[in-house]
């Protein structure tokens, strides 16, 4: 005897919920692919990036829905509602940390060594050129203020050997950053200070960051001083600071192959 086994009808919300994930991770990806591809102005990728949001948080409310409809029917769609939820996450990660981030640290995005004397960015055309006609002004007095509370950490490095010996130093740790230097002075001659001009891009988005290293020789020692900005919004949620740490981690490590 034949028997006919009906099968639980599909949760349509889990279906979409699922469909929506997938769908904001690839406008997600797309939004990635145009920051790193540097041909679109930020304006128009944050704003792809910000349609990605918003279709992974309606992915959520479907999955939520999704659930009740599930609990209360019996319908199938458990492992839809649970793709629908890990895509989501998966888009919404970084704009959660980035968050989390900019409440527990100030609103500035230029950071420096050297409170008192922040190093200048280079205005040769070369520079210029290189970050767009970008200027970065001198640090506000009240960025200073909270940089000294929220970076304690954050001073000049101070090498014990001469500037001549320091200078390939600095360039070997700039270059394992793979930050693209785009302006040098070698530290000496008339003025002594040297100067080193780059442009680092973050992991994932990859909006280009500016970097200035100050090489200002003393007696028997060299001191070095490094100023990160950001070029785009107010908050750098860090990214400065972590910059410069990153450096100074990279100089320490030169020092330990010598």
């Amino acid at each position: 005897m034949r028997r006919l086994i009906l099968e639980e009808p599909f949760s349509a919300t889990a279906v979409w919920s699922r469909r929506l994930g997938a769908f904001a991770l690839a406008v997600a990806a797309i939004s990635v692919a145009m920051a790193r591809v540097q041909v679109i102005d930020v304006t128009p990728v944050l704003a792809v990036f910000g349609a990605a949001v918003i279709f992974a948080c309606l992915a959520l409310l479907l999955a939520g829905a999704g659930s009740v409809v599930i609990w209360r029917t019996g319908r199938r769609g458990v492992g839809a509602i649970i793709g629908g939820v890990a895509l989501a996450v998966l888009v919404l990660a970084e704009p959660g940390y980035l968050t989390a981030r900019a409440v527990m640290l100030p609103l500035i995005n230029d950071v420096s060594t050297d409170i008192n004397d922040p190093p200048e960015f280079s205005r040769s055309p070369k520079a210029n050129a290189a970050r767009g006609a970008i200027g970065h002004p001198s640090i506000p007095q009240e960025w200073r203020d909270e940089q000294r509370k929220a970076y304690p950490d954050i001073q000049p490095v101070v090498l014990d050997l001469d500037s001549d010996e320091a200078w390939p130093l600095v360039l070997k740790a700039a270059a394992n950053l793979k930050w693209r230097v785009i302006d040098e002075i070698k530290p000496g001659g008339r003025i002594g200070i040297g100067h080193l001009d780059a442009v680092d891009r973050p992991l994932i988005m990859g909006f280009p960051e500016d970097v200035t290293v100050r090489v200002r020789p003393l007696a028997g020692q060299t001191r070095i001083d490094v100023r990160s900005a950001s070029r785009y919004g107010r908050h750098d949620f860090g990214d400065n600071a972590r910059r410069i740490r990153r450096f100074a981690t990279e100089l320490q490590a030169q020092l330990d192959e010598r």
